[in-house]
């Protein structure tokens, strides 16, 4: 009876990584007192998963940060800015590289596929000096070992790691990444060489780059890798570890000839058609780790589903050949349901999160191995017949209006230069225009008094009086910095999905339900279960408020249906898209109560349109499609005087532009500080867009403070691909996650810069 989990999620049941990271970057706590609380959770998860009856528990699948770093921190392939001479790489370095540092910038950090979880991405160049600098995946496996624990070591896999690196600056774009392969093994080879020497039997190599698109030369990169490492794991039992979608033909013939390779693991549940592959054909003798528990998603396995694939599965590779596994690492679930002690109790019964999962996984091996226990069995269908027939589930008004929609592609009647022409006659704003995303600092008085009003300790009136009070500072201080288009500073919210998602019928919120996103920092994704729709107006009366405070303009702020979406942690029970029109029709009812208001900006955020992008092309097309629609739907009802923005984060937009161009907002504010090149790289290359758009000019992830001449610096790099007249002037993110101490100076640079410029432009007319 064998079972396996890919990997488990780091922040503790109750975020305690997330407090006691923060508190040593804080200066509040040592490095010993990090070290310890991470040693407590490390242990507590292994024992967990023994307790469980596990066999294959995973290790180094911990990280301070992100396991990509770790990867780099492994190789020694510190950027030189850094200023590390060699050594083992301590908590100074690897923090600076994440979150940057005084005197130098982060490095970049992007999604990781097509989950909200983001990595820290590889600079490399022909010049890196490889060298094995963090023993962290050989001390992580003694340290179980001494407690008992026998696990398999995971690493990132040295093929994946390159294809997921970009060229460092100063190194051509087209440097061959993979052209490293021979620098990167020899360190692998080291690492290998310690696991075996402290006693480890198996080894897990992460690889999903396989599930992608891959050149042929790309492909034969494993080829070549493996084999070059074959001598290195000779008794080792090696596992290739793929997840996030089905695998190509083409790969799956490459894999599973690798040489050295002793099993194999396929996401079976976002790759069903891998089955296929299987029961074609499956190399003799090897082991296959069937994830067929979904590591991305908070629903109970169908339980007698996933016994008869693995059944089937077992025909083909034998009894003592197959391993029950997740889908994936349970990084991206939420932890343990044990902490919800408010939820539901028939909507918790739908739910399984990380601990519940490990509890799945070893129930399918046991059942398996014909120990089934038929009361957990039992239970679970209970919990899938109760989630079908449940009224809470289905609306018939909201299925009617949703599907009502497939006859139109909801466009606005004018085209965009008419209705910013339109637009601007009302606004009458400067060259330049400033503006911010959103969301200003969250004070720890603004979250108590949150905090207190949600606990019924703070009356709804002493509530909203705190709350106004909160926004007129934040009104104040935009006009004395002389910002042109204001927002509210959004006190009244917690996050900007679960904002939404609380006022919005469908939804259910979890209390501890965190998931890491980067670093420190866990969101708490909403929960979908049901039929969506919008009892009642959620933003007027703040908006409202916001704008007879000032002469100026007041953004109304909306998060977007695709972002509600890729944000949520969404039924199963019917297509993404289903869902999606749901969540559109009822952001289209507030921007119209908006604009009734008196609101004539309002911006509808789709800071993750791009997340839900699919990992191959031949599947883009379609999602794309409908997620821009979406959209189109919330905003085809309002007037050409009313502009809408919209906000993305984090995009490769290159490849996505046309459909960007096509969702046809007024203004478009991007977040792209930290890869500033690539994005104006597309409109460089030719692309026409005649819509406003105001990418970041300076980065709030980090606490830096620019000054007025880089920012002004950054706008004029702009400035020379894009048209005047377009050009907008904005942080790249919301400054929710800072201080005000950070704020106020980085507000005020940004407004000095965009006046500078403005002189500037208007001596050269």
């Amino acid at each position: 009876m064998a079972s396996h989990i890919v990997g488990y999620p780091r922040m503790g049941p109750k975020r305690e990584l997330k407090f006691a990271l923060e508190s040593f970057w804080d200066g509040k706590s040592s490095a010993e007192d990090l070290q310890k609380v991470a040693a407590d959770l490390r242990e507590s998860i292994w024992k967990q998963m023994t307790d469980a009856g596990i066999k294959y528990i995973p290790s180094n699948t911990f990280s301070y940060y992100d396991q990509m770093l770790d990867t780099t921190a492994m190789l020694g392939a510190v950027p030189p800015r850094y200023g590390w001479n060699g050594g083992e790489i301590g908590f100074d370095v690897y923090f600076s590289m994440a979150r940057g540092n005084a005197s130098v910038p982060a490095m970049e950090m992007t999604k990781w596929f097509d989950t909200n979880y983001h990595f820290i991405v590889p600079e490399l160049g022909p010049d890196v000096n490889f060298s094995y600098a963090s023993h962290k995946a050989v001390t992580e496996y003694k340290e179980a070992k001494a407690l008992g624990v026998d696990t398999i070591p995971v690493l990132i896999g040295p093929v994946s790691y390159l294809l997921l690196s970009k060229p460092a600056k100063g190194v051509e774009k087209t440097f061959s990444l993979l052209s490293l392969l021979g620098k990167i093994l020899p360190i692998y080879k080291e690492v290998i060489s310690e696991l075996k020497e402290a006693g480890a039997s198996w080894i897990q190599f992460d690889e999903p780059t396989l599930v992608m698109d891959l050149e042929s030369h790309k492909l034969e990169a494993f080829t070549e890798a493996y084999s070059e490492l074959e001598s290195t794991v000779s008794g080792l039992n090696v596992l290739i570890e793929t997840y996030f979608a089905d695998i190509p033909a083409k790969q799956y013939k490459t894999l599973t000839s690798l040489k050295g390779v002793t099993a194999l693991g396929f996401d079976l549940v976002r790759g069903t058609k891998t089955l296929d592959l299987i029961k074609g054909e499956f190399p003799k003798g090897k082991y296959l780790f069937a994830g067929v528990v979904d590591g991305r998603n908070i629903w109970a396995n169908d339980l007698a589903a996933s016994l008869s694939t693995l059944e089937a599965l077992e025909g083909i590779v034998g009894k003592d050949k197959l391993v029950v596994s997740t889908s994936c690492s349970l990084l991206h679930t939420a932890v343990d349901l044990v902490n919800e002690t408010k939820l539901d109790k028939e909507i918790k019964s739908w739910l399984a999160f990380a601990a519940q999962k490990v509890l799945e996984v070893n129930a399918l091996a046991k059942a398996l191995a014909g120990e089934k226990d038929e009361e957990f069995f039992s239970a679970n269908v209970a919990a899938h017949t109760s989630r079908k027939s449940s009224p809470r589930v289905n609306n018939e008004a909201v299925q009617k209006a949703a599907a009502a929609l497939k006859g139109s592609d909801h466009r606005r009647v004018t085209n965009v230069s008419a209705r910013l022409d339109a637009q601007q006659k009302k606004l009458n704003l400067p060259i330049l225009p400033t503006t911010t995303i959103g969301s200003f600092p969250q004070t720890m008085e603004l979250r108590k008094v949150r905090r207190e009003y949600k606990a019924k300790k703070v009356s709804e009136v002493d509530y909203v009086e705190a709350i106004k009070k909160e926004i007129s500072k934040v009104v104040k201080l935009q006009e004395e910095f002389d910002i042109d288009v204001l927002v509210h500073g959004e006190p009244e919210r917690n996050d900007m999905v679960e904002y939404f998602g609380e006022q919005l019928s469908g939804f259910v919120f979890s209390a501890n339900g965190w998931v890491q996103s980067y670093g420190s920092r866990c969101v708490k994704p909403p929960i979908i279960y049901g039929d969506v729709s919008r009892p009642k107006s959620m933003t007027v009366f703040w908006s409202a408020l916001a704008q007879s405070m000032t002469s100026r303009p007041m953004k109304g702020m909306l998060t977007g249906p695709v972002t509600i979406l890729n944000w949520s942690f969404v039924r199963n029970d019917q297509p993404r898209f289903e869902t999606c029109y749901q969540i559109a029709l009822a952001i289209k009812d507030e921007v119209e109560d908006l604009e009734k208001n008196g609101i004539t900006v309002i911006q509808i955020d789709e800071a993750a349109l791009r997340e839900g992008l699919p990992l191959r092309k031949s599947e883009q097309a379609f999602y794309l499609d409908w997620a821009v629609h979406s959209f189109r739907i919330t905003n085809c009802g309002v007037q050409d005087t009313t502009q809408i923005h919209t906000h993305m984060c984090y995009s490769n937009f290159n490849d996505i532009i046309h459909s960007i161009i096509d969702m046809d907002a007024d203004v478009i504010t991007i977040e792209n500080s930290r890869s500033d090149e690539k994005l104006l790289s597309v409109f460089r290359e030719g692309v026409k867009y005649g819509a406003g758009i105001g990418p970041g000019v300076y980065d709030i992830h980090s606490p830096r403070i620019p000054s007025t001449e880089e920012i002004a610096d950054r706008i004029n790099k702009m400035l020379a691909v894009l048209e005047t007249n377009i050009l907008w002037v904005n942080p790249d993110c919301g400054l929710k996650t800072r201080k005000y101490t950070e704020v106020k100076p980085a507000l005020k640079n940004m407004v000095d810069a965009a006046k500078l410029l403005r002189t500037q432009l208007a001596s050269a007319k």
